[in-house]
């Protein structure tokens, strides 16, 4: 969910994003409360009525996913751990923890944060469904959130990741073996064994009759495989690359230009002729910028011949960079935190390399090969 959607703000420092799939399952799950839902439960309402509940039901919804990520995100404050963003998207919301937990104790209190606050949350619309009894409509929206945030909490703590319960099997079993690497890939193992599960009584579903219920049971299963072996993915490169600094995988074979180089000479010289997709800015001798396709393509095309290299980079002051003793995954962290492809290696302001995505990964290939 990375730099896509409709930023809404911070809170507690954290920027917080509505990707656009979310539009989607808001549409769908204000159609399904309006013309589903509501009806049954409420037969004396008006059309308008249906839709208007139903409306709000959908924000508030995702209002409650909102607090529930809060809850992880402020509990990793507490740990000093920096958070990137939270994003609402159609499968709920994600937070985007900058730096692992340091410790077994830390892992297990930042997951349970998010259930914690989905069970109070439950809690405090019940409460609210005695004051609100003479309202229908609003009775009708704070019984169905006490509900919905029950459910929440508990699908939540189902014991395999990506859901929080798998962070708490994982905290656990951490901090008896003491080993976060066999921690995790157990609770991803038990995550694909639960999501199969899901894909299973989906299918059950289907087949009795109950499409709606089975289709929708059966794509979280199906979502929840894909991210239960991206986790193990993600695990294996990163045991891969443990323990190998930048400065073996960094690449000398970069580009250099000069920053009042027109953009239609940078194009026809190196992009067209050489294919290359980034270059070091120089003016004289001194490195003083990074330029990457997607400045190019930010400046309308009939512009090239009279616009120069210098207008368009990324200033040195401005650009991320990694020394050549970083961790090789951290860097990938730092690629993937700030949605770049390459990053600059320096040492005291002197550039010493490239590393890119694609070094990277033929450095995976070489460490896979037999007899590394």
């Amino acid at each position: 969910m990375g730099g896509g959607g409709i930023s809404l703000g911070k809170i507690f420092g954290i920027p917080v994003r509505i990707d656009y799939s979310w539009f989607l399952i808001v549409i769908l799950f204000t159609w399904t409360f309006a013309t589903g839902y509501y009806p049954a439960e409420f037969t004396n309402w008006t059309t308008s009525e249906y839709w208007i509940v139903g409306a709000i039901t959908s924000i508030m919804v995702f209002v409650s996913v909102l607090l529930h990520e809060l809850g992880h995100s402020f509990i990793a404050l507490r740990y000093k751990i920096p958070v990137h963003s939270i994003t609402l998207f159609i499968f709920g919301g994600i937070s985007q923890i900058s730096e692992e937990p340091v410790s077994a104790v830390s892992e297990f209190w930042i997951t349970f944060a998010g259930p914690v606050v989905s069970f109070l949350l439950a809690g405090v619309f019940y409460g609210l469904t005695f004051i609100f009894t003479p309202i229908v409509p609003l009775l009708a929206i704070v019984k169905y959130l006490a509900y919905i945030n029950v459910i929440l909490g508990l699908f939540n703590l189902i014991p395999g990741f990506p859901l929080d319960g798998g962070g708490v099997l994982m905290s656990i079993i951490w901090g008896v073996t003491h080993n976060r690497h066999r921690a995790l890939m157990i609770a991803s193992y038990v995550g694909s064994f639960v999501a199969y599960l899901f894909i299973i009584f989906g299918v059950f579903e289907l087949f009795t009759g109950n499409l709606i219920n089975g289709l929708w049971i059966a794509f979280i299963g199906w979502f929840l495989v894909s991210a239960s072996r991206g986790q193990v993915r993600q695990e294996q490169v990163k045991s891969a690359l443990s323990g190998h600094k930048v400065y073996e995988v960094m690449s000398q074979r970069y580009t250099i230009i000069q920053g009042n180089t027109f953009l239609q000479s940078l194009v026809d010289d190196h992009i067209l002729g050489g294919g290359r997709r980034s270059f070091i800015v120089e003016d004289g001798d001194q490195v003083v910028g990074l330029l990457t396709l997607h400045h190019l393509q930010n400046v309308p095309r009939e512009q090239w011949p009279s616009t120069m290299v210098s207008q368009v980079m990324i200033p040195s002051a401005k650009w991320k960079q990694i020394g050549p003793d970083t961790e090789l995954w951290d860097a990938i962290e730092v690629m993937d935190r700030d949605g770049v492809n390459q990053l600059p290696v320096m040492t005291d302001g002197r550039l010493d390399g490239m590393l890119t995505r694609e070094d990277i990964i033929s450095y995976l290939r070489d460490l896979s090969r037999p007899g590394r």
